[in-house]
């Protein structure tokens, strides 16, 4: 074992990253958006009530009303396709009210539009609707800098988690950014040691942005975890060579350039879309099936009294360590905590109702309480056990794209699996088939693409591969 990563000195640093692990600023983030959504909605209907009233001296007409009540959701659905609920509309003021009152000038002219069409246009009052868009407008002005006041008064600006890891590259400075040093923590990214990676997925947690700044020997090692770990990263380099860089950032006020070399592979929209089908699912999996749980609890215990569930370390997303679960399929004196040994057809350590379980694959269904706390998603690259091996190498010994498995959440089933990739690995095809799986499922992922292989998981519960 590395000497930085031995039991005496890995406590100590998980304690203190713990310590240092940001708090999510996407929530924050997610929280403001939906504030501004109902301030824009109750501007609009007060915009127009006062309108109303300034010109017929009626308070909340309802002809007023109904034009208010026709614009909000051609404003909305314009606006959140033009980013004015943004994170950049969060940090720049001029941007924030641009963007929502272009919003406003496309939606105003899309219903006149439609009014004109559908022959509407009496319904309305065109002084009260025109005057009760200029107050809109202002209103939206007002707000916005409120939002931005409100916003530097109570986060001091920031909406979003730069972090910088200083690994004796070029001087590197970032307002607002956490930097650590890449000694402090034992961060080495030419070693493959999943302690390390633990480590530097702890680090990573919560970070919107970390940019990296190291040697030109090192940028090619650091550029491979970046991507790994599912998350925006840059380095800041010279040329980019053969790094796959997907853009330049520029900070013109320190004279230095940095190369965006990885980003999340999902969106804020795609998370929060792919983590509520997950509750969703989980719970419906977890209600449904509790039967099913009793009745493999009970065939567990009255065998050989040992313990229900088998809890094994695995790596996750940015390649950080949880705890999986499992129903117990062997022994429990001969249980494998590190899958150094792979399970073998008439295997002596499975016991018998494991060998059920196993060939169903219904030992896997605990991991739906995993989804639910978040570890693990329904759908999505499967966690291997880190002692795994195919033809007696460790899976990021045969492929050196391995790691970038780890850029979404690991799934209770997924792609591979539905292919028929699963159950042992005895040859190293075993395993570069599944990666390939993984890598295609995560550079093409949907929620349409989801159901389907839920669906398709059905038909290959039972499997040859399974033992």
């Amino acid at each position: 074992m590395n000497k930085h990563t031995g039991p005496l000195v890995q406590a100590p640093i998980d304690a203190e990253i713990e310590v240092k692990a940001a708090p999510s600023l996407e929530r924050r983030r997610l929280r403001t958006y939906i504030g501004m959504l109902i301030a824009d909605a109750v501007i609009i209907h007060l915009s127009f009530a006062l309108a109303a009233f300034a010109y017929e001296g009626i308070w909340w007409h309802p002809r007023a009303m109904l034009a208010a009540q026709a614009l909000l959701p051609l404003y909305f659905t314009i606006a959140l396709y033009n980013a004015t609920y943004g994170a950049q509309a969060l940090r720049d003021n001029a941007f924030a009210i641009r963007q929502a009152l272009t919003a406003l000038a496309l939606s105003a002219a899309l219903l006149s539009f439609l009014a004109f069409y559908t022959k509407s246009t009496a319904d309305f009052s065109r002084v009260s609707v025109s005057l009760g868009l200029i107050l809109f407008a202002i209103m939206l002005v007002f707000s916005r800098r409120i939002m931005m006041r409100l916003i530097d008064h109570f986060w001091s600006g920031r909406t979003r988690n730069f972090l910088v890891i200083e690994d004796g590259g070029p001087s590197f400075t970032l307002e607002t950014a956490q930097f650590v040093s890449a000694s402090d923590y034992a961060l080495n990214p030419e070693t493959h040691d999943p302690h390390m990676l633990d480590r530097l997925g702890k680090l990573l947690r919560n970070q919107d942005k970390v940019i990296v700044s190291c040697p030109r020997e090192r940028t090619h090692s650091w550029a491979y975890w970046l991507k790994s770990a599912g998350i925006p990263g840059e380095i800041v380099s010279e040329p980019a060579h053969d790094l796959g860089v997907l853009g330049v950032h520029r900070y013109e006020d320190q004279g230095r350039t940095s190369l965006v070399v990885s980003s999340g592979p999902l969106g804020m929209r795609g998370r929060i879309a792919k983590r509520a089908f997950d509750v969703i699912v989980s719970i419906m999996g977890l209600v449904l099936l509790a039967p099913v749980f009793l009745l493999i609890a009970v065939r567990i215990k009255v065998e050989d009294g040992g313990p229900v569930f088998f809890i094994q370390r695995r790596l996750g997303r940015s390649n950080r360590f949880f705890n999986m679960l499992k129903f117990r399929s062997m022994r429990e004196e001969r249980r494998d905590p590190n899958g150094d040994r792979s399970t073998m057809r008439a295997d002596e350590r499975v016991t018998k109702v494991g060998q059920y379980i196993r060939r169903t694959s219904l030992d896997e269904l605990p991991q739906l309480i995993n989804v639910l706390r978040g570890d693990m998603s329904i759908v999505g690259p499967r966690p291997h056990a880190l002692g795994s091996r195919a033809n007696d190498k460790l899976f990021w010994e045969v492929d050196g794209q391995y790691w970038q498995r780890h850029s979404l959440k690991p799934g209770l089933t997924g792609l591979a699996q539905v292919r028929g990739h699963r159950g042992a690995t005895e040859q190293e095809k075993d395993l570069t088939d599944r990666l390939q799986s993984d890598l295609e499922y995560i550079a093409g992922w949907s929620l349409i693409g989801d159901m389907r292989i839920i669906y398709d998981t059905v038909w290959v519960l039972r499997h040859d591969n399974a033992y």
